[in-house]
């Protein structure tokens, strides 16, 4: 192989590995916003909407392990692409819920909602196409999982660990937040003003371009070489190792760390847009078109995570992730405390730029909003943060490490439920408490809890390749 062809070929692997990056977010950032649909269908329950969003996390806990051992035996690029195929069929049968099933009562439940100052419980039917669509979130978080497995070792090992193999992680991260700020914005502006006339078709468009822009990517990755440093070869022999990832403390503590960090992404936004788009007495208070409104609040989120991002990936050659970290979950915490404790009565003007109605109206929403959304800088680096500094030093087992993220990734499904009924039992804002304690915990692994105390564990491969020559 030529050296020009060495050169080449990590450089068309990272940015094959930034493009399916910025895919995870696309179909991620789907079901928050979408949720607030089957909420407002089902009397304002928040925690049946926010179950969509549960059951795409819940994914990982199933899969997690499975999608590390098929990059062993499928490779890099075979996983994926069966992610994409499995992303489209996954976003199929979300659509056929907004046709099927839709005058199929299976259950009734009750909500306790407040009129005009009085509790009143209002009787439901769950419909059949509700459970259509949570089986279609379902399948889509075996496509992001599938493609989280891929990118974030590939892109770690590529810049050869430590800082640049952070570096790598935060700016494939930068094009997730783009992705991640197109998408509440899209879903918002089409839903607009809920009703109860608003049905999952309000967002079929929507799913079509998704499925579109999975197909696409599907072509381009059959196109482009990608190496595949975990592929075992035919009738080679598994090594059974006599440790485990499990044996490092700065690794365990990271699990835990992910589980909690992927709640707090998406708790912050994900119960800030229901917040916003509640129209009744628990809500923000917000005037106008709400849905629109709060999904152009929630993209600034997503905006500031990209910025986060990009500032983090040009600096992280040079400031450590621990840093980062450190710095980053105590902000936050402040954030969200002052955001707790400002009454919603103190509002501010959202920018035209921002939104703006047909008659060329502004809107009000809450100052404690856009703390919250500021949180966005702050959470943009925490995940390749802490997934950084959890395999540092792991060597050959890495990639069982790896697999092990993916499961606890499923924190994006299980603390915003929890999150959720908190707000529906105590308020929006009160929830936030639980957002504080996990925030608390990511400071203390950065300070006391990311350091490696198993360095006697031997980690290296008889013969280790580097990707890098290639």
């Amino acid at each position: 192989m030529t050296q020009t062809a060495k050169a080449q070929r990590p450089t068309v692997a990272i940015i094959t590995m930034f493009f399916l990056f910025a895919m995870i977010s696309f179909v991620t950032n789907l079901a928050a916003p979408i949720g607030t649909i089957w909420g407002n269908t089902y009397e304002g329950n928040s925690v049946l909407g926010m179950m969509g969003n549960m059951m795409n996390f819940l994914a990982y806990l199933f899969m997690g392990i499975p999608a590390g051992k098929l990059l062993e035996k499928i490779g890099y690029k075979k996983t994926a692409l069966w992610a994409m195929a499995v992303g489209v069929v996954g976003l199929f049968i979300q659509f056929l819920s907004s046709t099927v099933g839709v005058d199929t009562s299976m259950f009734t439940m009750s909500s306790t909602i407040e009129e005009n100052g009085v509790a009143v419980v209002k009787e439901f039917n769950v419909c059949l196409n509700f459970f259509i669509y949570l089986l279609g979130a379902f399948i889509c978080g075996f496509c992001v999982c599938m493609l989280n497995t891929v990118v974030n070792p590939m892109l770690n090992i590529l810049g050869g660990g430590g800082n640049k193999g952070n570096q790598l992680i935060q700016t494939g991260g930068a094009l997730n937040s783009l992705s991640g700020t197109l998408t509440p914005f899209f879903v918002g502006a089409l839903i607009g003003q809920l009703s109860k006339s608003t049905t999952m078709q309000a967002v079929t468009p929507l799913l079509f371009i998704a499925m579109g822009v999975f197909a696409l990517a599907f072509i381009i990755i059959s196109c482009v070489s990608i190496p595949e440093p975990n592929l075992v070869k035919k009738g080679a022999k598994r090594v059974k190792y006599t440790h485990s990832a499990w044996n490092f403390r700065h690794t365990v503590l990271g699990v835990i760390g992910i589980f909690f960090y992927v709640g707090i992404e998406i708790g912050i936004p994900g119960t800030l847009n229901f917040y916003l788009a509640d129209q009744k007495a628990t809500g923000a208070g917000v005037i106008g078109d709400a849905s629109a409104i709060a999904g152009a609040i929630v993209a600034i989120y997503w905006l500031l995570m990209l910025i986060g991002r990009s500032l983090s990936s040009a600096i992280s050659g040079k400031i450590s992730a621990r840093m980062q970290l450190t710095v980053v979950s105590a902000v936050a915490m402040l954030l969200i405390i002052l955001a707790i404790f400002i009454p919603k009565s103190s509002t501010i003007t959202v920018p035209s730029f921002i939104y703006t109605d047909a008659a060329g109206m502004t809107a009000h929403v809450p100052v404690s909003a856009f703390l919250l959304v500021l949180c966005g800088l702050c959470t943009s680096v925490m995940w390749g943060g802490i997934f950084n500094i959890a395999v540092e030093g792991l060597g050959k087992y890495t990639a069982q490490a790896s697999g092990i993220f993916m499961m606890m990734v499923v924190g994006g499904g299980v603390m915003p439920l929890i999150q959720q009924g908190i707000a529906q039992n105590a308020g929006y804002m009160a929830s936030y408490w639980l957002v504080v304690a996990m925030l608390a915990y990511l400071f203390f692994y950065a300070v006391a809890g990311a350091k490696n105390v198993n360095t006697d564990i031997p980690v290296d491969e008889e013969e280790t390749p580097d990707l890098r020559n290639l």
